[in-house]
């Protein structure tokens, strides 16, 4: 695995400060946000390098593991283990390492510490597990109204998964052993996978609860009757109340979005009024009109 240079594709120095980080990373997520770049795939690839840049640098932990093992960061708890074991080894007359650990890789790193014959301490002894893999998954709003079953393939291989109702946009979820093989039989890494839903319909979504704006007329409004709203799960007849007000909100308990995780729980459907007003009166409509001013 090649060595990736997070500073330098947020184009801070290594000594930015947690402050500079976050401003580098807003600055060029919204440059290079697949939404400003519909069909742009460097654009894509760029905006997953500067996501993944920003995950490690901006985790104080994460951090300390790149600047001091590189590529290999990862496997930071696995090196100073195997370091300890030297250390235990060297006591008791085995031969002695030198040296820090630097970003090599796993071969020159086994080969600088054991010196190939390694005398009582075999390679295979020391497990590492597989690479953690990072994927998007984009979705419209309405796939994801219900839970259902899809199948993804990462590298090569088919993975069936399970997409609980309610996900949210910019979710991650875990699906674990899915990730990378392990290495002298460790254990296989994740599979995150990050979820880009699209809302192509007129409702407004925030987490359970559903916003939409419905035109009423005039007479509607002054007179009161009877509208139709469209909800997620087919249309439901509403009354409006005579004399209703520009912007009065009213809310249809239950008819709103699933409830991530909570089976059968749903948000509600907050509907807000639009009066519009008449155009293109004839004369008599307008005498009517300045009739009812008069009055």
């Amino acid at each position: 695995m090649e060595f990736v240079d997070y500073y330098k594709i947020l184009d801070i120095s290594k000594n930015a400060t947690e402050s500079d980080i976050k401003k580098a990373y807003r600055k060029l997520a919204r440059k290079y946000h697949p939404d400003l770049n519909p069909d742009d795939k460097e654009a894509e690839k760029k905006f997953k390098e500067i996501n993944e840049a920003n995950e490690v640098l901006s985790n104080a932990e994460n951090r300390k593991k790149y600047d001091q093992y590189g590529k290999d960061w990862k496997h930071a708890e696995e090196f100073e283990k195997a370091r300890q074991s030297q250390r235990q080894y060297t006591g008791s007359g085995g031969q002695q390492y030198q040296g820090d650990f630097s970003e090599s890789d796993f071969s020159d790193f086994f080969e600088s510490m054991f010196g190939g014959a390694g005398r009582g301490y075999r390679r295979s002894q020391v497990k590492f597990r597989g690479e953690d893999y990072n994927a998007e998954l984009r979705l419209d709003l309405m796939d994801v109204h219900k839970t259902h079953k899809r199948t993804l393939t990462v590298n090569g291989k088919n993975i069936r998964i399970t997409i609980p109702a309610g996900v949210e946009n910019g979710q991650t979820i875990k699906i674990k052993g899915h990730g990378g093989p392990g290495i002298g039989g460790g254990p296989n890494g994740d599979l995150f996978i990050t979820f880009v839903i699209e809302n192509t319909t007129s409702f407004r979504r925030d987490k359970g609860d559903l916003y939409l704006k419905k035109d009423i007329d005039l007479y509607t409004a002054i007179l009161g009757g009877e509208i139709m709203i469209d909800t997620l799960d087919g249309r439901v007849k509403l009354n409006v109340k005579p004399e209703t007000e520009n912007g009065t909100k009213v809310k249809l308990k239950g008819k709103g979005f699933p409830i991530y995780k909570k089976e059968g729980q749903y948000g509600d459907l907050y509907v807000s009024y639009n009066i519009k007003l008449p155009k293109n009166l004839t004369s008599k409509q307008k005498d009517l009109f300045r009739e009812l001013s008069n009055l």
